[in-house]
């Protein structure tokens, strides 16, 4: 059991009263102390030869916890106010020298604990003997230096708050945690020499709103996993030498990560953090980590990060009731805790809350290059109301159902991101009609550059799933998104949410037999790379995994053996060379302007032809989505201009497991009104296809 505390700070030196009592000192005593001095004097002289062999440099003698600070006045204020966006400059253990010694500076905010330490294998865990200095200001602080403590030492924070509990917490700003189940927090550093210096200067040309922006998402755990040992992860590094030119050969333009932030269940894929500032000790080391984000930029490809600003676990050592109060989730449970993930919601009105997690944002985009982050659950953010049942929220003060604070806070967080980083993307997973989400903040939206475009999903979803001869009752569920396209920056996603909790492989959701759902797959990609805005694709899905996505296994790798899975491996690589070779489809990805439509409404055929422009009209495309598994022969179509039509896609082709059914010859156009056009082209259009032409220019 632990030994009673009967102090709540430690006790500091009283400077004034020390010398006081030296002054008042006796005239006797001063006369001793002077003989005694002039002895020890002549004996030092004596032993002068003995003594120069064995002169060493002086260091003074430190306290076990020194008093130190990195904090000015001003990074008070600027916490205080919720304004200091570096707090992981100043919070957290870093190595430092004072007075001569190099140890650890360690600093948390616990502003409601009457007692705080550091707990760690060098003190043997015991609670009083290294405790922290609170600050004399309000700000809640306790920081202090530890001598001869370094990098790799592992801590916690012992907390007695001013309700008695006594806590063991881990530190909200380590840069690095033990590897789940253990719960520690290590001391690290984040120093890496970089050598990625042309992706950073030339990366808005990646980056920008009107280029290509095709997204592989990955879990980490189960990307891929040692053969040799199934159950064992492969680190940051290897993966560096597996993950990077497979979607370099792929042909994606960035990669999105799921969590890789520190999180104790492994099970909540990473959405329930625990370390906000540590790379996932899983697959190892910060500077590992920085090393796969090194070795993207230097081929070509951006890296977006997971980021869970929306709830966080209620683990025992993690930043629930963290100083023995609401600290950082919301006291009112109706706003402070999520019923679907049993985790918590936090504060976004406390200014110091706000604080830490704009300044985690930036951490990501500073200290790890990384060139986005998706923030996830921005719907649960938004409403007060948001999975609860009436008289389980209470209304904002205008009487909606709006949570103001997390609105506020939400374009904070994006305006920081782009005032510091304007060379970088936020994504929001946004799934209701919030107006405004990927619109600028100075026009009154939340800020972020793209929108997942989740109503788009689940219709072409349950538009595919459908039987071919049962299309036509659901035309408008594919054509229904072009209405509102381009009221956001919009991202469209076939995201890891599609593939589990038994709804199924992406391929298991198409109907008829293997043919069919290959071909019906192809289709469905083609589309979502012809329609207007970002894609974005879950591994696995490139290449037609069969079975639903399983976080514990790695993906099914051997199915590329099979002609099937690698034709349809085979179709997303030439879809994202499309996409990237054909200014068309991104120039104007989020602008009316590079839409339109040409048939839009042949139900009965259930045929789709549309045209895709850019800012050059020798670019233009024509592309003609086939719904049914019946050949189209002599398939008249209205084209934007006269001249020979090529064919540059076919999703029936023979190197993508199709049939090879298409057009091998430039159509030229003739003078025949179709479609409201003055030229048009004889076409023929493949089972369950898609063709897509482009007019060659001379």
């Amino acid at each position: 059991m632990a030994k009673k505390i009967t102090k709540t700070e430690p006790e500091l030196p009283n400077v004034k009263a020390e010398k006081t009592v030296k002054a008042a000192k006796p005239k006797a005593a001063v006369k001793a102390t002077a003989t005694k001095a002039t002895k020890a004097a002549a004996t030092k002289t004596t032993n002068t030869v003995k003594a120069t062999k064995l002169i060493k440099p002086v260091v003074e003698l430190l306290k076990a916890v020194e008093p130190y600070s990195r904090f000015t006045d001003f990074d008070i204020s600027l916490f205080q106010s919720g304004k200091h966006y570096k707090l992981y400059d100043k919070f957290g253990s870093h190595v430092v020298e004072h007075k001569g010694v190099t140890g650890t500076y360690f600093a948390v905010w616990a502003p409601n604990a009457q007692y705080v330490s550091v707990i760690a294998n060098f003190n043997g865990w015991s609670r009083g003997s290294h405790p922290l200095n609170n600050r004399w200001d309000t700000s809640g602080i306790w920081e202090g230096f530890i001598p001869h403590v370094g990098n790799g030492e592992a801590y916690k924070y012992f907390i007695h708050s001013s309700s008695s509990e006594e806590l063991e917490k881990a530190d909200p700003f380590a840069l690095r945690w033990e590897e789940p189940p253990r719960t520690a927090s290590i001391v690290a550093d984040t120093f890496y020499e970089w050598n990625d210096k042309a992706w950073m200067d030339t990366r808005m040309e990646h980056n920008a709103l009107n280029k290509p922006y095709s997204v592989y998402e990955v879990h980490f755990g189960s990307w891929a996993r040692n053969l040799e040992s199934p159950d064992d992860f492969y680190t940051y590094e290897q993966m560096a030498d597996k993950l990077v030119p497979y979607v370099k050969d792929m042909g994606f333009t960035h990669i999105e990560l799921m969590p890789i932030m520190e999180h104790p269940y492994y099970p909540s894929w990473g959405y329930q953090v625990s370390g906000y500032f540590a790379a996932s000790s899983r697959y190892g080391t910060p500077q590992q980590l920085m090393l796969l984000i090194e070795r993207f930029h230097q081929e070509g490809i951006g890296v977006i990060l997971d980021w869970v600003p929306s709830h966080f676990p209620g683990d025992a050592h993690s930043l629930y009731n963290f100083d023995g109060t609401h600290l950082y989730e919301h006291a009112d449970l109706r706003k402070g805790f999520h019923p679907d993930w049993k985790s918590y919601i936090f504060n976004y009105g406390r200014n110091e809350v706000r604080a830490f997690l704009i300044s985690n944002a930036l951490f990501w985009l500073d200290r790890y290059h990384a060139d986005g982050l998706r923030v996830d659950a921005v719907a649960s953010m938004l409403y007060l109301d948001y999975s609860r049942k009436h008289g389980e929220w209470e209304t904002n003060i205008y009487g909606g159902n709006e949570n103001l604070e997390a609105v506020s806070f939400l374009k904070e967080f994006n305006e920081a991101c782009y005032s510091h980083y304007p060379d970088t993307q936020t994504i929001a997973e946004e799934s209701t009609s919030f107006t405004g989400v990927s619109r600028p903040v100075y026009l009154g939206g939340l800020g972020f550059g793209m929108k997942w475009m989740m109503g788009w999903m689940h219709d072409t979803i349950n538009y595919f799933s459908n039987d071919p001869i049962h299309r036509k009752y659901h035309h408008n569920e594919l054509t229904f998104s072009l209405i509102y396209a381009f009221t956001e920056n919009f991202m469209l996603p076939l995201s890891h949410d599609e593939v589990v909790y038994g709804k199924g492989s992406m391929l298991r959701k198409m109907p008829g037999d293997e043919w069919q759902q290959f071909a019906n797959l192809r289709l469905l990609y083609s589309y979502m790379f012809t329609h207007p805005g970002t894609k974005l694709l879950f591994m696995g899905a490139e290449f037609a995994q069969g079975e639903e996505w399983n976080y514990q296994h790695s993906l099914a790798w051997h199915l590329l053996e099979y002609p099937n899975h690698r034709g349809m491996s085979e179709a997303v690589k030439a879809l994202n060379h499309l996409y990237r070779d054909e200014p068309a489809l991104y120039e104007k990805g989020f602008d009316a302007g590079g839409f339109e439509w040409i048939d839009g409404g042949n139900v009965n055929d259930s045929i789709v032809v549309f045209a895709r422009k850019g800012n050059d009209a020798k670019n233009d495309l024509v592309v003609v989505l086939n719904m049914t598994p019946v050949v189209r022969h002599d398939f008249r179509v209205g084209v934007p201009e006269a001249g020979n039509w090529k064919q540059i896609f076919n999703s029936d082709a023979k190197d993508f497991w199709g049939s090879g059914i298409g057009n091998t010859e430039a159509i030229t156009s003739e003078t025949v009104n179709w479609h409201g056009r003055e030229n048009s082209i004889n076409i023929t259009i493949p089972p369950l296809g898609a063709v897509v032409f482009k007019r060659e220019v001379s």
